[in-house]
């Protein structure tokens, strides 16, 4: 017997940066439980793509029969890799958190092309969703992810991955050793108490302690080989993770590491932490792999800090001209482009209008596993979904975000993903008005899951010393009942967004139609740029009046 694993998402395409190939898509943030209001820890994670139909998995826990194998289907195009021993229990998983709390999340930077094997049968997704089934720790999940790519390869490109579980969290970069040797070098470091880390698309672990294995882990080749392939020379304890696997372009600053620097410049402003190194500038100094913020973070910290369009900075994109009249901060692909043979760019922001989905799990060591694990999910873009708490413990997921609700080919109001993309994508026709309307359900939404959150726990604690299976269909009734209340509430929204902003007029809080037109600012670069194209002039003759 054979149980199958075929997570389709489709591919992830790759970006030509200035002939370079990059693969731009995630965002994570990752928050130590020293660095929490609440001695939580969290990880965060954007799934962005242009064609990625966002859902929330689930994989219900299972036992399996001595010799039973599962197939692997590669997680961005569903082709088939192989197949890989069962193990005799599997956990459950919702979304990317598993019964035990432990959450993984990614970003991939491409890295050496050359050591990429195609022969292989783990990709970078597959391993992920693998090793939620089959670890109880972050710690054990590193170890995990480790042995599965030695046994069976590891077919993707480089890959950066965010690991927690309710005690630890751990960044971990992984890449190929080539088609002629199975297998991947890697280093894992857990992130110190009280420290926050990102990772954007680029590698970022460069030095690393060779004798810590309380913090730090690494596969035995991973100095080895970049010695042999030429891209180091020196001592071990001088070598660089990053810098051999994944050197440094244009697009891995101005793209990737400018996530990484916006939300610590937003955590930690007290750094002052110059933009010279992701604008290209000065790139003497790295970024540090992990800051201390100037406060502890709530959870509702981290979904703020996934919310950005670098505001307030020199790359606000809400400010350049291509912001349009009403400060729209995003710009339609592609990223980049030529005049007149130069090359230009556009942001890379972590809001994003092709998210798919995003999520920042919570894990909760004072609570039971099936209540202190919390999995705040969204689809869409970051800035303008609502995070909607899914506990870990749940045993099946709401209707409107289920696998099979929906699809990327077919519009209905049945789907979470096609409703707040009907929000959203309206609302960038008059984005700086009617966001504020959108912020205001989402603030009120948000709001009431974090206020009721407290009762909701303690009602499942309760329940749970009568029988954790009393708390679990608890749980699992609530969070199914608010995720239809969040896709009610929103295709209400939408509804109001179409009645208040027809035709470009704005209604007023009476119903009356006002005709705001553009704002003056760009009246004058209209002039500016037409002249007296548009001037309304005198006829010959003509009375003034």
């Amino acid at each position: 017997m054979q149980k199958r694993l075929q997570i389709l998402i489709p591919l992830i395409g790759l970006l030509i940066v200035f002939g370079f190939e990059k693969i731009l898509a995630c965002t994570n943030f990752l928050i130590s439980k020293g660095a929490t209001t609440d001695g939580s820890t969290m990880i965060t994670y954007a799934a962005d793509s242009h064609v990625l139909y966002g859902e929330l998995y689930f994989t219900p826990a299972a036992d399996h029969l001595p010799g039973e194998m599962l197939d692997i289907y590669e997680w961005d195009t569903g082709t088939f890799l192989g197949e890989i021993r069962q193990i005799p229990h599997t956990y459950s998983v919702v979304g990317n958190m598993n019964e035990h709390q432990v959450s993984i999340g990614e970003t991939t930077w491409g890295g050496r092309k050359e050591l990429r094997d195609s022969s292989a049968i783990m990709d970078y997704g597959s391993l992920m969703y693998v090793t939620l089934q089959r670890a109880k720790t972050a710690r054990q999940a590193v170890k995990n992810m480790g042995e599965l790519v030695e046994e069976y390869g590891y077919y993707s490109s480089g890959e950066s991955f965010s690991i927690a579980d309710p005690n630890e969290v751990w960044i971990m970069e992984m890449i190929g050793k080539g088609p002629d040797k199975k297998g991947a070098v890697w280093v894992a470091r857990k992130i110190p108490e009280g420290y926050i880390s990102g990772h954007a698309n680029q590698a970022r672990i460069r030095q690393f302690p060779l004798d810590d294995p309380d913090n730090c882990l690494y596969e035995k080749d991973v100095i080895k080989l970049a010695k042999d392939k030429g891209w180091f020379e020196g001592g071990d304890t001088d070598f660089s993770f990053a810098d051999a696997y994944a050197p440094l372009d244009y697009g891995a600053l101005r793209f990737c590491e400018s996530r990484v620097w916006i939300m610590f410049h937003r955590a930690a402003p007290s750094l002052n932490l110059s933009m010279d190194y992701v604008k290209g500038v000065d790139i003497t100094e790295p970024m540090p792999l992990w800051i201390k913020p100037d406060n502890k973070l709530s959870a509702r910290d981290v979904m703020e800090l996934m919310r950005d369009h670098f505001e307030g900075s020199d790359f606000d994109m809400t400010k350049d001209v291509g912001a349009g009249p009403y400060s729209l901060p995003y710009r339609w692909r592609p990223l980049t482009w030529e005049v007149d043979s130069v090359g230009y760019c556009n942001e890379r922001a972590t809001s994003t209008q092709q998210t798919g989905f995003s999520f920042v799990a919570q894990a909760r060591s004072y609570l039971p596993d099936p209540i202190g694990g919390v999995l705040w999910f969204g689809v869409d873009d970051t800035y303008s979904t609502v995070y909607v708490p899914m506990y870990c413990g749940i045993k099946k997921v709401p209707h409107n975000f289920a696998v099979g609700t929906g699809d990327f080919q077919h519009f209905t109001w049945e789907s979470a993903f096609w409703v707040f993309n009907f929000v959203s994508n309206y609302s960038y026709l008059r984005y700086n008005a009617m966001i504020k309307d959108v912020q205001k359900v989402q603030r009120e939404l948000e709001g009431k899951f974090a206020a009721d959150l407290p009762g909701i726990d303690n009602a499942a604690v309760k329940l749970y010393k009568e029988s954790p299976q009393l708390a679990i269909d608890y749980l699992t009734e609530y969070s199914v009942e608010i995720a239809s209340l969040t896709v009610n509430r929103w295709k209400k929204l939408g509804e109001f967004l179409i009645y208040k902003y027809l035709d470009g007029n704005v209604k007023d809080e009476l119903g009356n139609v006002t005709k705001p037109g553009y704002p003056k600012f760009w009246y004058r670069n209209i002039v500016n740029k037409t002249g007296d194209q548009f001037e309304i002039k005198k006829l010959e003759g003509e009375e003034g009046h």
